[in-house]
């Protein structure tokens, strides 16, 4: 499966439609986003069960502002609708690879749980 080219119009439902989203926030100008390109290829044409998206901050601005994205390339995972890995800068294949293993195997309902007591902890601090 090759990558999806994620914008602001498709965003949603990029994440609404894939169990597993990995997402590489790159530019053209980038020379490391140029060399995580291909890396990134390989590994989705071996993994069609999972979602690869690319967002060109260059072309979606407002995106790349919205989720703070400071640097390029950024790497994120997103699992059943939760972010659960950002990253800044390259991965190798093989921890790309483990990488994706690795949210395939996560207990969602664990997960979910968690940030869940998470963000009430952080609304009670934010309301003392």
């Amino acid at each position: 499966m090759a990558t999806t080219e994620i914008t602001i119009q498709n965003f949603a439902s990029t994440i609404k439609n894939s169990s597993v989203l990995l997402i590489d926030w790159w530019a053209p100008w980038c020379g490391p986003c140029r060399a995580f390109g291909p890396v990134y290829e390989r590994v989705a044409a071996k993994h069609p069960d999972v979602t690869f998206g690319k967002v060109n901050t260059e072309n979606e601005p407002a995106l790349a502002s919205q989720f703070k994205i400071q640097a390029i390339p950024t790497l994120m995972v997103i699992r059943d609708g939760v972010l659960v890995f950002e990253q800044a800068g390259m991965l190798p294949e093989a921890a790309l690879t483990s990488l994706i293993e690795q949210a395939q195997k996560l207990d969602m309902a664990e997960v979910k749980a968690k940030t869940a007591k998470e963000q009430t902890g952080t609304n009670k601090a934010a309301s003392a």
